[in-house]
């Protein structure tokens, strides 16, 4: 079993570490992965640590990494993820197992799977639809980053004129989401979104991403998500697989699995791999991350 601690007030959290990587789960909520971050280095995740979390009743956000399932709705999206969740030791990798909702008939699980040696961790999100009809619906796993930092995305490959004459990708904008925010940067290749604690209005879009990546820099650290995409799949809002949103508090960065409608008693998966760095630059242009972000990216996927 890995080892109990306490940790931002959870008197039952486990750490999983193989000397390059640590990650802390708890089992009193959620499921929820509470911290990640290389040996010695900082948390890249933010965690709620006002008291009133530890004993809402209602949805509180409690920050670090949880499992949703898309699209959003006031009603099913926001069930409370505030009771205990079993943490299961399964010797190659570890099982937190949320009670099913009563309100969705929905059951979370998360695996978390340590690699030997470098610093990375495989999470295999599972949505299971216990109730006596079909259930529509996308995974999506969500991390809210701590603050300061910059989340960089991938446009898929882009091309010239007059050889493309249709369009290749859409992006998704919200009611809310302003293009001329200065805490974007839109380019050719890439899209940066800083998170400013200065800054109160809400930001939020989503994004096709084909080559199957999505970061965040917080510091010296890159926080690197990879996952699978399906060009052939329909995915939710507007075809988004990456979404990103920030407030004054935070910048979540968030993958989605495709559409599917799972069948009773059936479940669906979506697995995201992490992988954390040190020693890199915070990007503010394309060319940063092309010199410093890009290799570490391509390293891990090619």
């Amino acid at each position: 079993m890995p080892e109990k601690i306490s940790f931002a007030g959870w008197p039952n959290c486990y750490r999983l570490t193989n000397g390059a990587l640590e990650v802390i789960i708890t089992g009193d909520v959620g499921p929820r992965i509470l911290s990640a971050k290389p040996t010695g280095g900082e948390n890249v995740l933010l965690v709620n640590q006002a008291p009133e979390a530890l004993t809402a009743e209602s949805w509180i956000d409690h920050g670090g990494h949880r499992l949703w399932h898309a699209p959003e709705d006031p009603e099913r999206t926001y069930v409370p993820d505030n009771e205990p969740v079993e943490i299961e030791d399964h010797g190659v990798f570890v099982r937190a197992r949320q009670a099913v909702e009563k309100t969705t008939g929905i059951c979370k699980e998360l695996d978390l799977i340590l690699d030997e040696t470098e610093p990375r961790i495989t999470l295999k999100h599972r949505l299971t639809n216990t109730n006596l009809w079909a259930v529509r619906l996308a995974p999506w796993a969500i991390s809210v980053m701590s603050p300061g930092g910059v989340a960089v995305i991938p446009l898929p490959p882009r091309g010239s004129h007059p050889e493309n004459l249709i369009p290749t990708s859409t992006v998704a904008l919200w009611a809310y989401t302003d293009m001329g925010d200065p805490r974007w940067t839109w380019g050719r290749r890439y899209v940066l979104l800083r998170q400013d604690s200065a800054e109160s209005a809400p930001q939020k879009a989503g994004f096709a991403v084909p080559d199957g990546w999505a970061g965040y820099v917080l510091g010296d650290q890159f926080f690197l998500k990879t996952f699978s995409y399906d060009a052939n799949a329909p995915y939710p809002d507007l075809g988004s697989s990456v979404e990103i949103f920030t407030n004054q508090e935070m910048l979540e960065l968030e993958t989605l699995g495709p559409l599917v409608e799972i069948a009773p008693g059936a479940s669906v998966e979506h697995v995201e791999h992490w992988h954390l760095f040190t020693g890199v630059s915070t990007p503010s242009s394309e060319a940063d991350v092309e010199a410093e972000l890009l290799p570490l990216v391509q390293n891990v996927l090619w």
